[in-house]
């Protein structure tokens, strides 16, 4: 398959590589910290370096790029797959590196992109082009909607792919409406998207299904993954997925008292010493504004790390991210920005450093 698409090949890892050429034109007016990452509100809230964000993140999506043709080169069964729909595997990577780094050499010179609004945009653009090569998919393991009733029966896997077409479209014509929604509505509307987009086609499939078995008719087996492969992948996801669950929403930061320190001890990250002597000021805040992550950890319980926000630039932070209070240490001008699970523990903290100071 890769042989016979050379030329399409070579053309598509070019491309994913051409944002590069726009960051060397206007190296000397990009900052040296760059924004590539935003939040789903479209605010940014991580950061990398100059060399990595124009050099390292294209490489990265080539990377990604060429994964992606090699496991689908892999499947026998894309021998004779549809030569739009291998088109539409080579030509999604690229499309992908002109949006991510267009929008972070937009944000970086400081051009007014609505961030929000073009990525719904792209992903109400991606589904609806999806969509419509649904339908053209043949039977195979990589693309398309690989459960066992579609692997075990070619009329299912067709009629499934083509509800699928109507319905990805559809949805991604919802999503296209979204990005000129408010954006509480929006996230809502496109969850619900997202959840019938992936539920339809699996119920469809079922019934269909179902109805052919009350016909009489035989299906095949499941797939050509062995009973080894079978066992490996059951026994894996499960544990990945605990893994990422266990570090997305478990994790603490305690405080250590010294009589002539004290120590920040953070899981996922490395600890930090502090001797009182070396504090110039420390200062008690109700609400504090984090800014966004250049390094580090974070989570949806945690935020560790190199932020940076409008009044410190860059400092350091150790912070229970639902917890809006923080302690706010400055030595020889550098910033620690430190808090506890709620507010009163945050005091505490303020309380117990404060104390030892004097």
């Amino acid at each position: 398959m890769i042989k016979s698409n050379k030329l399409l090949f070579v053309i598509s890892s070019v491309l994913i590589l051409l944002p590069m050429l726009v960051g060397i034109v206007f190296w000397g007016e990009l900052p040296d910290s760059m924004t590539v990452h935003f939040g789903a509100d479209g605010n940014a809230d991580g950061a990398s370096g100059k060399v990595f964000a124009v050099l390292g993140l294209p490489c990265i999506l080539l990377l990604l790029h060429w994964l992606c043709i090699f496991i689908t080169a892999k499947d026998l069964k894309n021998k004779n797959q549809s030569k739009k729909v291998f088109a539409m595997v080579l030509w999604i990577m690229p499309a992908l590196s002109f949006f991510v780094n267009g929008i972070m050499y937009a944000y970086a010179l400081e051009i007014d992109v609505n961030i929000y609004t073009w990525t719904l945009l792209l992903i109400g653009v991606l589904f609806v082009i999806m969509g419509n090569y649904m339908p053209k998919c043949r039977q195979n393991h990589t693309i398309g909607v690989k459960i066992k009733w579609t692997l075990g029966n070619e009329e299912n896997w067709n009629k499934t792919h083509r509800v699928t077409g109507v319905t990805w479209v559809l949805c991604g014509i919802v999503m296209l409406i979204c990005a000129f929604l408010p954006i509480n509505i929006a996230v809502t509307v496109m969850l619900i998207s997202f959840a019938v987009a992936v539920a339809v086609p699996f119920l469809y499939s079922y019934l269909f299904y179902k109805k052919q078995l009350a016909d009489g008719v035989e299906y095949a087996p499941e797939s050509n993954i062995s009973k080894t492969g079978k066992i490996i992948t059951l026994v894996t996801v499960p544990i990945i997925l605990l893994i990422v669950l266990t570090i997305m929403f478990t994790g603490n930061i305690k405080m250590q008292y010294g009589e002539e320190s004290f120590t920040v001890e953070a899981s996922y990250s490395d600890d930090l010493t502090l001797a009182y002597a070396e504090i110039d000021s420390i200062e008690y805040r109700e609400s504090f504004d984090a800014g966004f992550r250049c390094y580090g950890f974070g989570s949806p319980r945690l935020s560790i790390g190199t932020f940076e926000n409008d009044e410190f630039g860059k400092y350091t932070l150790y912070s229970y991210t639902a917890c809006g209070a923080a302690v706010v240490i400055t030595v020889d001008e550098k910033i620690l920005v430190i808090n506890g699970r709620t507010a009163d523990a945050t005091k505490v903290i303020y309380d117990e450093i404060n104390v030892r100071m004097k």
